[in-house]
């Protein structure tokens, strides 16, 4: 049989009628084969290729098909048989209250998709079970976790929020982005009120170098709805450090006027002032500042640890991510080896030349790798244990910026005020 999804009031392209897929000689049989060998049964060809449809269920009522002498069930097995299913033609129309499209024999039924929902309500459960797809390090590769919009009341927010950062802190090789809640931020009139409010619900969130806050929502055109709304920054924040990587190296800041410029954006629900932006990178969170003639920035690259460190700011964390997962796999390929000194030789022979080449690309200042019999002593190699121990110094963003400008006399010697 023949499947075709058509545009039937011109909605998605414009043009009524219009055909936006087709799956043609797919079989209503469980065990039907292509001609290459592939699946050709219908439920799984749609599943695996339609952007429109899910199959549901078989048809359960009977359909007039095109050899009414044959008659099997929708599903079944067998390559050499038809699956057809028999009823008067206008016995179905009644059935269906829709006339059928006037093809051979009659065989083709249509079916106009309606009442569909735009949204679903759900638990605070399914939405923090849904985020425990992702929390297997070894089965699913993530870079970045993207909290999105607030959710439900907040307590709703705060426990979502939190569950990313779980999930970065368990896993410790991406890291969450968080906004405040929404609630918080967009409508509120009086900056100072905003900032105080995001102090509190960042407040209740757990320190981590895993995880980094923002402090706003951008206003932007919704093509698809035709309208204008509001949306988290955490997205804009994450796809900033993206950008970066792939533009300069993933241990550049993303913040600032030559990395930091969210796009897409018409304005910022609120724009902080200096002494607010203070108060909030003071308390972990990264203002995002509309400035005139510059634009929409993420002004700030602390993550949320919350005690001074190396680890507090955003191009160390990613810095370290980059270089422990390929070091990481470069481990692996350890595995089951002879643990003697070749052995550890050639895994230094392959972390020192990445650290070098990390090194050049201006990540770090020095490094040192360890692998030998100083940390592998026989009690270790006896154990089946191998050890590499590996020295980053690496570079850290400026934060901060202190300009002096002195007045001097005409006759002054510049080199008597330096020394």
């Amino acid at each position: 049989m023949h499947m075709l999804v058509l545009d039937a009031d011109g909605k998605i392209t414009g043009t009524p009628g219009s055909v936006l897929e087709k799956f043609l000689f797919i079989s209503k049989a469980s065990n039907a084969k292509g001609p290459q060998g592939e699946n050709n049964y219908y439920r799984d060809v749609l599943k695996a290729n339609s952007q429109y449809l899910y199959w549901g269920s078989h048809e359960q009522n009977e359909i007039y098909d095109v050899d009414a002498t044959k008659i099997g069930d929708i599903g079944s097995s067998g390559l050499n048989r038809s699956f057809d299913l028999f009823k008067s033609s206008v016995a179905f129309k009644n059935l269906l209250n829709e006339d059928l499209v006037a093809t051979k024999n009659n065989s083709t039924i249509s079916y106009t998709l309606q009442g569909g929902e735009d949204g679903y309500t759900l638990s605070r459960d399914q939405v923090l079970g849904a985020y425990d797809l992702v929390a297997d390090q070894e089965t699913v590769k993530v870079d970045y976790l993207i909290m999105g919009p607030s959710f439900g009341s907040f307590q709703d927010s705060v426990a979502k929020a939190q569950k990313l950062i779980d999930i970065a802190n368990t896993r410790k090789d991406c890291i969450a982005f968080i906004s405040p809640i929404r609630g918080d931020v967009v409508g509120q009139v009086d900056p100072n009120v905003i900032v105080d409010r995001s102090v509190v619900f960042y407040s209740l969130l757990q320190s981590s170098s895993y995880t980094v806050f923002d402090s706003n929502y951008k206003y932007i055109y919704d093509k698809y709805n035709d309208t204008y709304r509001y949306i988290p920054c955490n997205a804009d924040i994450a796809g900033l450090c993206l950008q970066t990587t792939v533009n300069q190296e993933p241990w550049f800041s993303p913040a600032g006027l030559n990395r930091g410029a969210l796009k897409n954006a018409i304005k910022l629900a609120y724009s902080p002032l200096k002494d607010q932006r203070d108060k909030l990178y003071a308390n972990r969170i990264n203002p995002v500042v509309n400035f005139p003639g510059q634009g929409i920035v993420l002004f700030g690259d602390k993550t949320a640890l919350g005690y001074q460190s190396v680890f507090d700011r955003i191009n160390v964390r990613r810095l370290f991510l980059a270089i422990e997962r390929t070091i990481s796999d470069a481990a692996k390929q350890q595995l089951f080896e002879l643990n003697d000194e070749i052995t550890r030789s050639s895994f230094r022979n392959i972390i020192e030349p990445y650290l070098r080449q990390v090194q050049g690309r201006r990540g770090i200042i020095d490094f040192l790798v360890v692998c030998d019999s100083t940390n592998n002593p026989p009690e270790a190699i006896d154990r089946g244990e191998f050890y590499a121990e590996i020295y980053v110094k690496p570079t850290r963003s400026i934060n901060y910026i202190t300009l002096t400008f002195v007045a001097t006399r005409t006759g002054t010697t510049f080199a008597e005020i330096v020394s």
